[in-house]
């Protein structure tokens, strides 16, 4: 007998893509990336400038360490989601030494898959869904995208040229902080390399206490500071471990990206509480990577040179880059740290008819050379771009060339 099917032939209205999606992150990096195609199928040779990934990889005795480690069959077992004693007590004595401070490896440290790993998880394990977070504006997307997944509200905090980016403590309003959960702040940051000292840390400890407000510190950029600054650490400030955590990343300052690792540090409750949520939804980071991590936290412990790791390399090309704007007819300031240019639209672009979206696609179509939009980190990214000193230095005075010739050939 033959079946038959009776049921009628319809198409299912169900969508099978969560709402939420839509708001964990800016659509304009996959964007970029359409306009990247488009720029190369029209026979443009692109210089990416957009993503901040490292183009080199990690010092020779890092890869020799992971290399060694992953020959090893006890290794792959699994890691465990807290990390491993070594890598923690490592962590522990590279913040001492980096930074003067004092963290318990055993409660206050925990190892992550990267610090956007737990950028991303935090509010999850930390608040309830309705809860308040303050996060600013512009901000690195994985702030709001993680609110997002939650279900935590942000309010955002404006980060304004006429402060220097510095955010206003004093303009948050007292039911704002009466209903947070936290303040997510970024120094120095991203997109925008802002730089706090010990007295801003000092105060913002001062408020968080008063309004039972955890501080939550990413500082993936703490080994990229130039000009002889340092970047410091929230923890540094009296009592801020009583009321603060914070992110550290391996990404940036030993060229480990791919690696995928880092650490949050603090607050002996709150990490417990993130340790305890990835419990749940992981087993920890490859064992050879944390060896290798160890390694490199040792390393840079034994480096008593002034100009240390990164921060020369990228320093020599935030001048290189800058210079050569300049020569083009773009003035841009010099950050003090970090690995990107944030800059204003060139003069001539600055009115209704240009968008930091508009220009950073016909710059990128016209020339081939990528930057990301302000946009894609909040309203008040607008009327900016983002630089990323992502090539070596040829390729960066390339890049400024065609920029100059894209803003010096096209009417407004």
């Amino acid at each position: 007998m033959e079946w038959v099917d009776t049921m009628p032939n319809q198409t299912s209205k169900r969508s099978w893509r969560a709402d939420k999606l839509s708001q964990i992150g800016s659509s304009i990096f996959a964007e970029v990336s359409e306009w990247k195609q488009e720029a190369a199928q029209a026979g443009r040779h692109i210089i990416d400038l957009s993503i901040g990934s490292p183009d080199r990889g990690p010092s020779d005795d890092i890869r020799e360490i992971l290399s060694q480690e992953a020959l090893k069959e006890n290794n792959y077992t699994y890691p465990g989601t807290r990390g491993t004693m070594e890598f923690r007590e490592q962590s522990a004595a590279w913040m001492k030494h980096r930074f003067g401070v004092n963290v318990d490896p055993d409660k206050e440290i925990l190892a992550l898959m990267g610090s956007q790993d737990g950028l991303s998880h935090l509010a999850q394990a930390i608040c309830n869904p309705g809860d308040m977070a303050i996060v600013p504006n512009p901000g690195y997307p994985i702030y709001a995208g993680a609110l997002a997944i939650a279900g935590v509200t942000p309010w955002y905090l404006p980060l304004k040229e006429e402060r220097g980016f510095v955010p206003d403590l004093d303009s948050i309003p007292e039911e704002i902080w009466a209903k947070a959960t936290f303040i997510l702040l970024n120094f120095p940051g991203n997109p925008i390399a802002v730089q706090a000292d010990l007295a801003f840390f000092e105060k913002l400890v001062g408020l968080a206490k008063k309004w039972d407000v955890l501080i939550v510190h990413d500082l993936a950029y703490s080994e990229m500071g130039f000009d002889g600054y340092r970047p410091i650490s929230v923890l540094q400030a009296p009592g801020a471990i009583d009321i603060a955590v914070e992110f550290h990343s391996f990404s940036k300052s030993f060229n480990m990206a791919g690696c995928r690792i880092g650490f949050l540090a603090g607050h002996e409750e709150a990490v417990g509480a993130l340790r305890e949520y990835k419990s749940n939804i992981d087993f920890g980071v490859f064992k050879p990577v944390q060896a290798a991590a160890v390694h490199a936290l040792r390393q840079a412990m034994a480096d008593s040179r002034e100009e240390r790791g990164v921060a020369s390399l990228y320093e020599q090309r935030r001048d290189v880059l800058a210079a050569s704007l300049a020569e083009a007819g773009w003035d841009v300031p010099k950050p003090q740290a970090t690995m990107f240019l944030w800059a204003r639209l060139p003069q001539a672009f600055r009115n209704e008819a240009w968008s930091s979206r508009r220009f950073s696609r016909d710059l990128l179509l016209n020339t081939g050379v990528a930057v990301i939009p302000g946009d894609a980190f909040g309203s008040e990214g607008e009327g900016y771009v983002r630089i990323a000193l992502v090539q070596e230095e040829a390729a960066l005075r390339e890049a400024a060339v065609r920029i100059g010739k894209f803003i010096g050939g096209v009417s407004p």
